[in-house]
């Protein structure tokens, strides 16, 4: 479900890449065309609940469907950031949840109350850094996962309560009709501008955004 297996080696191979030096920002100005798919109609991509990462106005939009019980979305997330940075301004990332995962529907409640404690970029970053510790194949430990994003400052008393809100449920449902809409059936799953990234990997990411900012600057 989230490509565990070859998907998941060559995202952390990535991230070490990424850290000796941003090899994918070394390569020709001029990537190769990444292979894309074309959706027709991109309403419902994202929505106004969905957390955005980055400038508002920026005239790139990657939608990322993440499950935070995903080891490649772990692996991923520093890869994304280092992309967004590279272009300051001009790169802005929505999260759409893909709760696939056992335990991914409490986890996105924490990460949704969170958000109303301006607390959602901090607590993903602690439940990814402290994944592999709580949500373990199979038998998720939610306890530990909140008490994880209590480290982020999260105030738990008022998140517990705001977690169970029927805005939040609002969310899943809806976030989850969108997961059937777009067919989305693995994690990550990347749109860039309304084109979904068909052939997956760091570099494939890279080229694509590289591609829309200098289609967009053309214009």
């Amino acid at each position: 479900m989230n490509r565990r297996l070859l998907v998941l080696g060559a995202a952390l191979a990535a991230v070490v890449v990424f850290a000796a030096g941003g090899y994918l920002y070394t390569q020709s100005n001029k990537p190769s065309a990444p292979t894309a798919t074309v959706v027709s109609d991109t309403t419902g991509l994202e929505r106004f609940h969905s957390p955005v990462m980055g400038d508002m106005n920026a005239p790139v939009t990657i939608v990322e469907f993440l499950d935070p019980s995903c080891e490649a979305c772990r692996a991923f997330y520093p890869i994304v950031k280092q992309i967004m940075d590279r272009d300051p301004g001009k790169v802005r990332l929505v999260i759409r949840y893909t709760p696939f995962h056992d335990g991914s529907d409490e986890a996105v409640r924490i990460l949704e109350a969170a958000r109303k404690q301006n607390l959602f970029q901090p607590v993903l970053e602690a439940l990814f850094a402290g994944q592999p510790s709580w949500a373990a194949d199979g038998s998720p430990n939610l306890q530990q996962a909140w008490g994880i994003a209590a480290t982020a400052g999260l105030d738990l008393t008022k998140a517990r309560q705001d977690a169970t809100g029927d805005d939040v449920t609002a969310v899943l449902v809806q976030d989850k009709a969108d997961v059937e809409r777009f067919k989305v059936s693995k994690t990550p799953t990347f749109f860039v501008n309304g084109r979904e990234l068909v052939e997956f990997g760091p570099q494939q990411l890279a080229d694509a955004v590289t591609a829309a900012i200098a289609e967009a600057e053309a214009q």
